[in-house]
């Protein structure tokens, strides 16, 4: 079997992409952790390839907190891919980071609360204790920079997601406090995605596409709609799937 990179999609753009030689597609996927939540696509793009899932599903939209992100990790840790980059819409907290903005985070802060968040359910013998101090992989991490620098797209190196509940959007307080916390992006997907990714010894990592000012940040003219995120979020999405198919031929022979 060929090398395989796996996208994860977020809400914003569910659907495939259109230039996707798509081979297969698995419905209704579930293993011993339930049901995917979305379709799985099998494919090519560019002679790479993919498998690709939108984590919110595609006809029926699965919200962040009601994702059954055991089963997706598990899933497609079943293709051994050489790399998996997630793709996730957030609000930025640094007024700097405007609408469009693309970032590669090296770390999180999870405010989530009541998601299944490991692969340890005291059952065994042995508890995998991961080390999360980097949660996500400096592999694909420099390689993704590598790629955006290659493509000359801006991209953010660093900064740290806070991954909310949802699928609520944050008050202007929680905003000014996870400034103080030191966050940069805020999300609603990231954990346990991440931690999983990790359990599972997946080569994990995201790009962050910023659609808004998070509550309380810039303009008060922003609306906070998913509506006004649209005209952000197709470029950011498609930029971030240029940078992430570059960065995937960095894994193949010449």
């Amino acid at each position: 079997m060929s090398d395989c990179f796996v996208i994860i999609a977020g809400s914003g753009y569910s659907g495939r992409p259109v230039y996707m030689k798509v081979n297969n597609v698995r419905t209704g996927v579930s293993n011993p952790w339930g049901k995917v939540s979305g379709d799985i696509a099998e494919g090519e793009i560019q002679d790479i390839r993919i498998i690709y899932l939108s984590r919110h599903g595609d006809e029926v939209k699965v919200p962040p907190h009601m994702i059954n992100y055991r089963a997706n990790m598990f899933e497609l840790a079943k293709y051994q891919p050489k790399a998996v980059v997630s793709l996730c819409s957030v609000g930025a907290i640094v007024p700097e980071d405007e609408p469009g903005t693309l970032a590669v985070p090296d770390q999180i802060i999870d405010y989530t609360w009541g998601r299944e968040s490991s692969y340890n359910t005291g059952t065994n013998d042995v508890i995998n204790f991961i080390d999360f101090t980097q949660p996500f992989s400096n592999d694909i991490r420099e390689k993704l920079l590598e790629a955006a620098d290659d493509l000359l797209i801006p991209i953010v190196d660093g900064g740290t997601y806070a991954c909310m509940q949802g699928p609520r959007l944050e008050t202007a307080a929680e905003v000014r406090k996870l400034a103080k916390d030191g966050c940069h992006y805020v999300g609603m997907t990231l954990m346990p995605e991440a931690c999983l990714a990790r359990e599972l010894g997946l080569n994990y990592a995201t790009i962050c596409q910023v659609v808004n000012p998070a509550a309380g940040i810039g303009s008060s003219q922003f609306k906070l709609d998913p509506s006004s995120f649209a005209q952000y979020l197709e470029k950011a999405h498609e930029q971030s799937m240029q940078i992430a198919l570059k960065a995937f031929s960095k894994y193949l022979p010449d």
